[in-house]
Formats: C-alpha cells, sequence, structure tokens
C-alpha cells in the first residue's frame, strides 16, 4: 500500500513538473507572437514577471509561515535571484526577437554545461575525460544549431545567440541566488522579492509608451496568460513538482520545455530549422540531459538550470 502511494505521489510531481516545463515552452512561443507584433521584449518580459508577482504574492499570503522574510542574508540572494530572471526574460526574449524560438530555447537549455566550466576553473568540480567530452559535442551542437560557418542564414544572428546563451547564463545566476536563499526561508518569499526585482530592472529598458499600451491592447489576452503560465502557475507548480519527484526524472522530463518552444515556432510561427540544426539540437538536449543526471547521481554541484531538475530542500 505504501508502495502504492509512492508511485502515485511521483507520478503526480513528474505531472506538475511536465505541466511546468510546458507552460515555460509555450511562453516563448506566446512571447515570439507578441514580439512578432512590434512589441519590445523588455515590455513583454516586464509583464511577464509582474503578472508572476500577483500570483507569488498570493502563495505568500496563503503560506505566510517561515516566510524568512526577516532575515538579511534571505534578501541578498532573492535579489541575485530576481537579477538571474530579469536576465533570464529578457535575453530569452531578445533572442527570439533576434533569431528564432527554437534557437533561443536550445541556447538557454545549455546553462548546465556553462556552470560545470565555471566549476572546473573555480575548483569545485573534478575534470574527467567524459565531461570535456560532453562539453565539446555540446558545442559542436551549439555551431550547426546557430550555423556558425554562415551566422545569418536561417534566421540565426550574432545577436541571437549571445543572447540566447546570456539567457541560459542568467537561469545559473537564478538558480544560485535562489538555492542559497533557500536555506533562510520559504520558495514564495525568494519568489515574491525576486518577481520584485524583475519589475525594478526591466522597467528602465523598455519603451515607456508601450507600458501604458499594454492594457488597452488587443493583445492583452496574450500578455495575460504569458504571465500566469510562465511565471506564475509554472514556477508553483515546478516547486511542488519536484518535491516529490527524483532529480534524475526532473531532468529528462525538462526536455518538454525547449521541444514544445521549437514546435510552436515551427508549427505556429512558420519557422523552419534546417537539417544540421535539428541534428545539433538534438545533441545539446541528449547531452545536456545526460549530463545534468550524471551531476545528480555523483553529487556533483548543482549550480543548475531550475528546469533541469535542481532539488533543494525547502521551507514551506
Amino acid at each position: 500500500m505504501n508502495m502504492t502511494k509512492r508511485h502515485e505521489t511521483r507520478g503526480g510531481g513528474v505531472a506538475l513538473v511536465v505541466l511546468a516545463a510546458l507552460f515555460w515552452g509555450l511562453s516563448g512561443g506566446v512571447g515570439g507572437v507578441l514580439l512578432a507584433s512590434g512589441w519590445d521584449p523588455f515590455v513583454v518580459s516586464f509583464y511577464r514577471g509582474a503578472i508572476g508577482l500577483l500570483f507569488v504574492l498570493g502563495w505568500l499570503s496563503l503560506r505566510p509561515r517561515r516566510s524568512g522574510l526577516a532575515s538579511g542574508r534571505l534578501w541578498f540572494w532573492a535579489v541575485v535571484a530576481g537579477i538571474g530572471v530579469a536576465g533570464n526574460f529578457s535575453f530569452y526574449f531578445l533572442s527570439i526577437a533576434h533569431g528564432s524560438v527554437a534557437v533561443a530555447a536550445t541556447l538557454m537549455y545549455c546553462a548546465p554545461v556553462f556552470v560545470y566550466m565555471v566549476s572546473f576553473l573555480c575548483g569545485l568540480e573534478s575534470q574527467t575525460a567524459a565531461k570535456w567530452v560532453a562539453i565539446a559535442v555540446v558545442m559542436a551542437g551549439i555551431g550547426l544549431l546557430t550555423q556558425i560557418h554562415d551566422v545569418g542564414s536561417g534566421g540565426v544572428t550574432w545577436p541571437g545567440v549571445a543572447a540566447g546563451l546570456l539567457a541560459g547564463l542568467s537561469y545559473a545566476i537564478f538558480i544560485f541566488g535562489f538555492k542559497n536563499a533557500g536555506r533562510h526561508g520559504s520558495p514564495q518569499a525568494i519568489l515574491a522579492i525576486a518577481f520584485a526585482v524583475v519589475c525594478l530592472v526591466l522597467v528602465w529598458p523598455g519603451e515607456a509608451g508601450q507600458f501604458a499600451a499594454v492594457p488597452r491592447s488587443a493583445e492583452w489576452p496574450l500578455f495575460a496568460g504569458l504571465g500566469i503560465f510562465g511565471a506564475g502557475l509554472s514556477f508553483l507548480f515546478y516547486i511542488a513538482g519536484l518535491n516529490r519527484t527524483p532529480s534524475t526524472v526532473a531532468s529528462v522530463v525538462a526536455m518538454v520545455e525547449p521541444v514544445t518552444a521549437s514546435l510552436f515556432g515551427v508549427i505556429v510561427l512558420n519557422q523552419v530549422l534546417a537539417g544540421p540544426q535539428v541534428l545539433g539540437m538534438a545533441l545539446i538536449l541528449i547531452t545536456v540531459t545526460t549530463l545534468s543526471m550524471h551531476s545528480k547521481s555523483a553529487g556533483a554541484p548543482t549550480m543548475k538550470n531550475p528546469n533541469h531538475g535542481e532539488k533543494t530542500k525547502q521551507r514551506t
């Protein structure tokens, strides 16, 4: 009986993680639609964070116990996490604006590889031939995906590539801040501060006229959906699901995000991927997922993309 309950709990956790990854993937596609309509990437990112903030504040009001808001360390690391989220949202949409949804989503998925490289340099991670081979395979995948030999063809540009990689780096900053803040308070308190930072950071570079125009625009439902599913429910589902899901399983189901985003770009936005680009995407997704699974089974440092199954004990 206990075994059955355990399987049911695990299955429910996997479903929540899949839903979160699906929502994150769709958010890239919805963002692509808004960008194609002429909306500024920073404005799109701001409203995604602002609506997400409302959800998280509601979560915090329902579960206020042991929030840790009196801790200065929680505030410091939550602000770091917020800067990471702001960078991730804005660079992701900038990458889509200068390229395609599929390329942006897959480049963002490379975050753990860069974390491994930084860990090597800092002596936090042991270097092995297998890990360097995996990193080389990902780099080869990036070359195929971005068509580095002929940047400018297939809708891929240098600004789009750079922004996509910076989105992945920002993701790593977010999880680093979130993980450290988690020692001092609840996830809802951390996310409330982080999303508030997102709003404060992104209000400056965005086009002032567009901020006021969003509530009166015909695309307002898309903005609302982007914030509700791409920042509100997705983070809630992800944290709840991760508490019931093995990290290795979460690493695999995380591939739902870039695959969903890529399919949205191809089917809805009519963005085309050449054969070598599809091969590069497959190399990146498989290798990064394998690296993430190996890291968790071996107890390696876990400064990972939050969509890769980072599992930390949080106060709720």
